[in-house]
């Protein structure tokens, strides 16, 4: 008999009383994430994260979605001055102008990135091991501090070397979750 959702031990951030929160960290936070729709849109909302709790962001996920169609790259890449009010309007998503702007700027950073290098998954396999790396204690990575400066340097914003860590934790590269949440698969150097 498979054990209960709710009984199941989770790292220790995982609101309990959040389903959305819960859901996330099941199926999705830390789960290998090779899709460039999928990874613009994680980055998106990390950098909408800044400052604020994963949680926040991800109770406005869906109207993030709808707000920024559906995170289409070329659609986010034409937005322009009407677009942003627009965004500045929408109640459901967070209405911060620098970073509506950035998540515009850095939509045209990684699109780039993708004609740069085929895809931005291919970009990222630059500064990642083949294999996750397990740790659950660290804000910051050499990877992440790497990463960032790469991405600043092109020209992202709201990308420091925290917010990049927390994104490749969220996509797979980093396993971190906790040697007690169910989760956790060990680290196979052990």
């Amino acid at each position: 008999m498979q054990e209960r959702q709710e009984n199941k031990k989770r790292c220790f951030w995982a609101n309990p009383k959040n389903p959305l929160y819960i859901k996330y960290h099941d199926e999705e936070w830390g789960h290998p994430e090779h899709d460039d729709r999928r990874l613009l849109e994680l980055l998106i909302l990390e950098c909408f994260q800044a400052g604020l709790s994963w949680e926040c962001v991800l109770n406005k996920r869906a109207d993030f979605r709808k707000a920024f169609d559906g995170f289409d790259r070329d659609s986010i890449v034409a937005y322009g001055e009407e677009k942003i009010e627009q965004l500045m309007a929408c109640k459901g998503i967070i209405r911060h102008r620098a970073k509506i702007k950035a998540a515009i700027s850095n939509t045209v950073v990684f699109k780039a990135i993708q004609e740069e290098f085929g895809s931005f998954d291919a970009y990222i396999a630059g500064f990642c091991p083949e294999r996750p790396i397990y740790d659950h204690t660290s804000a910051t990575s050499a990877i992440s501090d790497a990463l960032s400066a790469d991405l600043r340097k092109r020209g992202m914003k709201f990308a420091g070397s925290t917010t990049i860590h927390a994104f490749l934790q969220a996509i797979g590269v980093f396993n971190s979750h906790e040697p007690d949440c169910f989760l956790y698969h060990g680290n196979p150097t052990d």
